[in-house]
């Protein structure tokens, strides 16, 4: 398989994609994945966890607003793994994200995950290259233990964006009232070590790749929540699912 280069791989969305008729087929998706995860959680025999990994600004928190905020909420639940506390340090690095993965018959969102223990570790030269490649391999088990052992599906997405689209964004929370709660001068410092982050998300794609990542186009928000969207409806009516009869 060809080695993914993200310098090669477009931010926007196809050219002639018309943007009306995405956003009416992403609502769409939306009325029928609620009907989905419904039957997901009325079977519990299938466990959904999505992945979604992106620079900051690459629109996370938006995504997950747009596409699951309709859902309900009993069947849904979002993790966001922040920098460790020195309880979860003390444990092996994945040992703070199992308690967090799904139950059959839920759909769990990581909003950032255990990526992040190869990404950000690495540009900071917390760990050295190969702790992260022997961290990769211990993933791509962590991950195949859930597929075969719980029913677990798993969707990862890696929302790519340009460089210039994120400077934009963060530029925005400084100057919009309402995004301005989102501001962290931190992350100014963080987008100086854009082609780092490149390589070591790029080591992450062509590495971790066994549950395969979806590179989503994500200058665009409305096509990045398309995308989303009808990877998880695709998923899910794939799936074959009925609902339980009587109980005997």
């Amino acid at each position: 398989m060809a080695k993914i280069r993200l310098a090669n791989i477009s931010t926007l969305p196809p050219k002639k994609t018309d943007k009306n008729k995405i956003i009416a087929a992403t609502e769409k998706l939306i009325v029928q994945l609620d009907e989905l995860q419904n039957l997901l959680y009325a079977q519990s025999k299938y466990a959904i966890l999505v992945v979604i990994q992106g620079m900051d600004a690459a629109g996370k928190d938006g995504a997950i607003r747009h596409v699951f905020g309709k859902l309900n909420p009993q069947g849904v639940q979002v993790t966001s793994f922040k920098e460790p506390t020195s309880l979860e340090l003390s444990h092996d690095f994945l040992w703070r994200i199992h308690q967090h993965t799904p139950a059959r018959g839920m759909i769990h969102i990581f909003n950032r995950s255990h990526y992040e223990d190869v990404l950000v570790t690495r540009v900071h030269k917390l760990i050295n290259n190969k702790l992260a490649f022997k961290r990769m391999g211990a993933i791509n088990d962590f991950e195949n233990l859930l597929v075969e052992h719980n029913h677990t599906h798993i969707l990862k997405f890696y929302l790519h964006i340009s460089h210039k689209e994120q400077l934009k964004r963060l530029d925005e929370r400084i100057k919009n009232p309402q995004k301005q709660w989102k501001y962290n001068e931190k992350d100014f410092e963080e987008s100086k070590l854009w082609p780092e982050y490149m390589e070591v998300y790029e080591d992450c794609l062509n590495n971790c790749n066994k549950v395969p990542w979806i590179i989503t186009p994500s200058d665009a928000h409305w096509y990045k929540e398309y995308i989303i969207a009808k990877n998880l409806y695709e998923l899910l009516s794939g799936l074959k699912m009925q609902y339980p009869g009587l109980k005997k």
